[in-house]
């Protein structure tokens, strides 16, 4: 998996995840978010329209990331998963934890604070 950065506009950090997300990936998804995190980033967009394999080990450590974050005040969004990717949130209920959106610029505006 290839993780790049395609955006960073003020607080709000897209990360995209190419490829899979498994046991031999997923710590270097960690390590990347946790870096902007670090040096401000509080809103983090996980585009996971271009990932192919989502495993149990990409789950945790998506959950990871999510607790990493809400410990610096920091949020993550997910968006463009795939169909079987959303059955994988909903079975493991992490849909509770997440907000999915259906691409990254609907992400974003989930951010946007209501007025």
């Amino acid at each position: 998996m290839q993780t790049y950065i395609t955006e960073r506009d003020g607080l709000i950090l897209v990360v995209a995840a190419d490829g899979g997300l498994n046991r031999g990936t997923a710590q270097q998804l960690i390590e990347e978010i946790s870096k902007h995190v670090e040096s401000g980033a509080t809103q983090v967009v996980v585009d996971c329209a271009k990932l192919d394999i989502l495993s149990s080990m990409g789950l945790g450590a998506l959950l990871q990331i999510h607790n990493k974050l809400k410990k610096h005040g920091a949020q993550v969004r997910l968006c463009g998963l795939r169909s079987l990717m959303v059955q994988a949130i909903l079975i493991s209920r992490l849909d509770k934890i997440f907000e999915v959106y259906p691409d990254v610029n609907a992400a974003k505006i989930s951010f946007r604070p209501l007025s």
